[in-house]
């Protein structure tokens, strides 16, 4: 039986769930499907999205949402989205293009000591806050990928904060949603990120960790995905539900099939 991931996580865009913390991890493949999914799910289910994009172009997630039948331009042009271009913000930084009168650059920590992410925060908070025209659902915060943060300087324990005051504000204050993306690797040196994928995994109410294959390459099966749904903190004696599915990415939709029900075997 073949499924989309709307299916397996069985939500619906007429009713998003609501003050929840998703993280989307990958392992030794890139798991940049899963942002795309979500981006494209929220601005269909007619969320404020403020999408902090640190890794890719605006014109590249404009692209392949396009597939998924939605224009970035589009919500941007009608204030549904709020895109931050973290290589164009790092490029003005770095040399000296001016901001506009009475705005800060979100990535000027990038010139600093790289621990104050408070502008950052800042632009976060103040793009989901609802103004009186606003008649969008619950705001989302999307970030793909956290890691680069770290890449860029940005000490552990700073990262976490960051995530820490976005969830008071986005999740508990605004009752909406936060996604990240973290790369992780079990058998990786670096020590920050894995503290970092830890925290968050502990932090978070669904986990969505992309694997490759053990076997290699396969044309049917492009690697698996662990869905990790957390038990309610309310209730200790509910545990954690873990499934397993396989993926095959196509050019418009991924595709989600139990273990050995691929086309290959099938």
């Amino acid at each position: 039986m073949f499924v989309e991931l709307n299916e397996l996580l069985n939500a619906s865009p007429e009713r998003p769930e609501q003050g929840k913390l998703t993280l989307l991890r990958d392992t030794k493949t890139d798991g940049s499907f899963l942002v795309h999914h979500f981006l494209s799910f929220y601005l269909k289910a007619g969320c404020k999205v403020c999408f902090v994009a640190l890794l890719q172009s605006f014109s590249h997630y404009n692209i392949i949402a396009q597939k998924l039948g939605v224009s970035l331009t589009a919500a941007k042009e009608r204030g549904q989205l709020v895109f931050l271009e973290g290589l164009k913000s790092c490029f003005d930084v770095l040399f000296g293009e001016e901001q506009h009168v009475g705005q800060t650059n979100p990535l000027r920590f990038v010139s600093e000591d790289g621990s104050n992410l408070k502008t950052m925060y800042e632009f976060v908070r103040t793009s989901l806050m609802a103004s009186g025209s606003d008649s969008w659902k619950c705001p989302v915060l999307l970030v793909d990928d956290l890691s680069v943060l770290l890449s860029l300087g940005v000490r552990p324990v700073d990262v976490l904060d960051f995530i820490h005051y976005c969830r008071v504000a986005v999740c508990s204050q605004l009752k909406g949603n936060i996604v990240v993306l973290v790369h992780s690797n079990d058998d990786s040196e670096d020590e920050e990120n894995e503290l970092v994928v830890n925290s968050l995994c502990h932090q978070s109410n669904l986990i969505l960790w992309a694997e490759g294959l053990a076997t290699g390459f396969c044309k049917d099966v492009h690697g698996q995905l662990k869905i990790i749904q957390k038990g309610s903190s309310e209730l200790k004696a509910e545990r954690n539900l873990l499934r397993i599915y396989q993926y095959k990415i196509q050019d418009k939709n991924v595709t989600f099939f139990a273990r050995g029900m691929s086309a290959a075997v099938l």
